[in-house]
């Protein structure tokens, strides 16, 4: 009976020993498989001469290696000494992990993570991307100048040459739109304005024609309305002041204040944006002061620094020099005209008259020659703009004989033909001749009688 006690003991000391085995994992000797007890053979109870040497330390072959905190058995102890297949999974390689890339190059230059700089409009962040990756991450935006829209301009033929205007670069094309142009897209009962019908002959309008040198006094000089969406004012005082000194041939030569149409009509967007049928009903309502009375400062204010309505002197404005004029310059109606030959007739008879253009991405590169818009920049948004159409002309290119318009832009000298640019005339190009509007000055009735035949051809 003892005797069969004592095999039960050691079965179930066994198991015990098996069962830590199981669970125990070799953190230091797993990986080392031997031989080490199979060197020495396998001792009973508690001998620590039954070792053997082990990374600087010792590892045993006796009974009692597993039965302390310190689990110190040799790699080959259970298999070699009790037969039993243990199988303890390798801890991963003690290599040194691969090395982070840390800066990114880009355009040519070394940028440490987190590193931020600019290009052109975009902000970029030297960002990694991954283990072994890093990249400079730039915001989407979309530049008012595009390298490879000016680089394709010129190295294809589309007749116009482009540039990169500094005062442009770092813009995002979305600001451009709405500050460097300004009109909002007329109202569709505006846009069913009926045309005014004009009797004369299509073959005596010359073939070349520019009001600046036809009435070199009267036509007012290209003006810059910064950042500021104000083309819509713009192009209104400005069509207004040259009619008022060809009609009246200088005796009411002015140069009206597009500041006071942005500052004071009701309810007004100022450099947000206007609508030309607006701006020509206060002119014609109200009237406007010239420029030496309320100068233009392209700022984003809707303050009417003056008194809305009345006379000239209740605005504190000083008298214009050789007419009698004592009220405010005002307008009569606007009024639309249909065509080609039309726009030339009213320019020829009575100055330049003011446009409604679509303005594509690549319009803001455009620095000489006839334009018209690219297929590089239909994917991109587009806006609108007022200008002066002041002429028209031809122009022998590779592309044969090539018809324009001459028209006055509003982004200062430095644009442009100086602050001028010719686009294609007759084909309707970016809609300059869709909406196309002429305006009669409210000057005294005896200048207008006496002035009226002169300007016919």
């Amino acid at each position: 009976m003892a005797q069969c006690q004592m095999v039960w003991t050691s079965a179930i000391i066994l198991l015990g020993y098996i069962t830590l085995a199981s669970f125990q994992p070799y953190d230091d000797f797993s990986d080392l498989r031997g031989p080490y007890c199979e060197k020495i053979g396998c001792c009973t109870n508690r001998k620590d001469s039954c070792a053997q040497p082990i990374i600087g330390t010792l590892c045993y072959c006796d009974d009692f290696c597993n039965r302390t905190e310190v689990h110190d058995c040799c790699p080959d102890y259970w298999s070699f000494c009790w037969g039993l297949e243990i199988t303890t999974p390798l801890p991963p390689p003690t290599t040194r992990p691969p090395e982070q890339l840390r800066s990114c190059l880009y355009n040519n230059r070394v940028y440490f993570v987190n590193q931020t700089t600019k290009d052109n409009c975009r902000n970029c962040r030297c960002v990694p991307t991954g283990v072994q990756s890093v990249d400079m991450m730039c915001d989407p935006d979309v530049c008012l100048i595009e390298n490879d829209i000016v680089y394709a301009v010129n190295a294809e033929s589309h007749g116009w040459v482009a540039s990169n205007y500094s005062q442009f670069w770092g813009e995002t094309l979305e600001r451009g739109i709405k500050y460097k142009l300004g009109t909002l897209q007329p109202q569709k009962d505006v846009m069913r304005m009926n045309p005014v019908k004009r009797y004369y002959d299509p073959a005596a309008l010359p073939n070349q024609f520019d009001s600046a040198q036809r009435w070199p006094r009267y036509i007012s000089e290209v003006q810059d309305q910064g950042w500021c969406g104000s083309s819509w004012a713009i192009s209104t005082a400005a069509v207004a002041s040259d009619r008022y000194g060809i009609i009246s041939k200088g005796i009411e030569e002015v140069k009206l204040s597009a500041q006071n149409i942005i500052s004071c009509i009701p309810r007004t967007r100022g450099c947000e944006g206007g609508r030309l049928d607006r701006a020509w009903t206060f002119v014609r309502k109200y009237g406007v002061v010239d420029e030496a009375c309320f100068s233009y400062t392209g700022l984003n204010t809707t303050v009417c620094s003056i008194r809305r309505a009345g006379p000239l002197k209740s605005a504190g404005c000083t008298p214009p020099r050789y007419s009698e004029r004592t009220q405010r310059y005002k307008v009569g109606p606007a009024y639309r005209l249909g065509n080609e030959t039309d726009i030339m007739y009213e320019i020829l008879r009575s100055g330049p008259v003011q446009a409604t253009l679509k303005v594509y991405h690549d319009f803001f590169s455009y620095k000489g020659g006839i334009y018209k818009h690219t297929d590089l920049s239909l994917r991109h948004k587009q806006g609108y703009h007022s200008v002066r159409i002041v002429g028209w002309g031809e122009e022998f290119t590779t592309n044969g004989l090539q018809k324009y318009w001459k028209v006055a832009n509003s982004w200062g000298t430095a644009w442009g033909e100086n602050g001028y640019f010719r686009i294609a005339r007759g084909t309707n190009e970016c809609d300059i001749e869709t909406f196309v509007l002429g305006v009669w000055p409210d000057v005294d009735r005896k200048i207008l009688t006496a002035n009226y035949n002169s300007n016919n051809i």
